[in-house]
């Protein structure tokens, strides 16, 4: 398929929209983070490790040791994801709506976007436009395909006051004008 290249300009941000899909975006990311230090910190238990540190705190002097406490852990990184959630969903929005008033002052952001075009048309279905002749200023004509001459098209005058309105009959086609062909002189 023929592929052509498109320019776009991103021109305005809605802040609603960013603030919604920000809002989900920031929770989902907050939740995946808080399970994944659940399952990191389950790992962590069954291995063994706080007490290892623990002991080794022990070993070297700390007179009472080092204590993990998970419930506090796990309290903390929740209002942590809930605080992040908020914070970044308030930045995202911020950003959308700095952006708005940026692209007033400069005109967007512009992609190269490819566009797949229809799909090509066989040369045995494709129309052929005639060739014309058009004369230029210097007296020499150049060739050129150029599209078949319709008559204008003329709107209906209006009644006069008093006239009863009558609606026209459907107008008929309009002729397609022959090429012209200009002969050598």
């Amino acid at each position: 398929m023929p592929v052509q290249r498109v320019r776009r300009v991103i021109r305005k941000i809605d802040p609603w929209t960013v603030l919604k899909v920000s809002l989900v975006f920031n929770a989902v990311m907050a939740l995946v983070t808080v399970l994944g230090l659940v399952v990191f910190w389950s790992v962590f238990v069954n291995a063994g490790i706080p007490d290892r540190i623990n002991e080794l705190a022990l070993t070297i002097g700390i007179e009472n040791g080092i204590t993990f406490d998970g419930a506090v852990y796990f309290r903390i990184a929740v209002l942590l994801a809930i605080v992040g959630t908020i914070l970044m969903t308030g930045l995202f929005t911020l950003g959308a709506v700095i952006y708005n008033l940026i692209s007033d002052l400069v005109g967007g952001v512009e992609f190269v976007v490819l566009e797949e075009t229809g799909a090509a048309i066989p040369a045995s279905r494709r129309v052929k436009l005639p060739v014309t002749v058009a004369p230029v200023e210097d007296g020499k004509g150049r060739g050129g395909r150029a599209l078949p001459k319709v008559a204008p098209l003329v709107a209906p005058a209006p009644p006069a006051d008093g006239e009863a309105t009558r609606v026209p009959d459907a107008p008929a086609a309009p002729r397609l004008a022959q090429p012209t062909r200009q002969t050598g002189t």
